[in-house]
């Protein structure tokens, strides 16, 4: 019987995550003064926090490349939810970011959400294969 819904590229949904990952990082980086104006949240969060998610880029892509499919694509999974998570703290008290930087953090968390989502979506679909 035919399928009526594509199927999800888990190495498509990796290398998004690793695009989304160099944005955000490049963003969090170089507009570090400006977003810790805007939202206050501390700058040095901003920008290590960007400073991180530039060679983790690296590594979601080349699991992508090399090892969509493996367990390595778990590390990538918990450590979104991590990254959720640890978000989910900030605005819980953490740190005390105006209502933009508050809205700020959600919206991030809310599209590493879907993006781990997708990547556990599609890495179920490989295991069926």
């Amino acid at each position: 019987m035919p399928q009526d819904r594509p199927t999800l590229s888990l190495r498509r949904v990796l290398y998004l995550d690793a695009a989304t990952c160099l944005a955000m990082g490049g963003i969090l980086v170089a507009g570090t003064g400006f977003l810790a104006g805007l939202t206050d949240i501390p700058a040095p969060l901003l920008f290590y926090a960007g400073l991180a998610l530039l060679p983790l880029a690296g590594v979601i892509a080349a699991i992508g490349r090399w090892m969509a499919g493996s367990p390595a694509v778990w590390l990538v999974i918990l450590g979104n939810a991590g990254w959720v998570l640890g978000s989910l703290a900030l605005v819980a008290g953490v740190i005390s970011p105006n209502l933009l930087g508050v809205a700020f953090i959600l919206s991030q968390a809310a599209a590493v959400c879907l993006l781990t989502w997708l990547e556990l979506a599609a890495f179920r679909t490989v295991g069926r294969a």
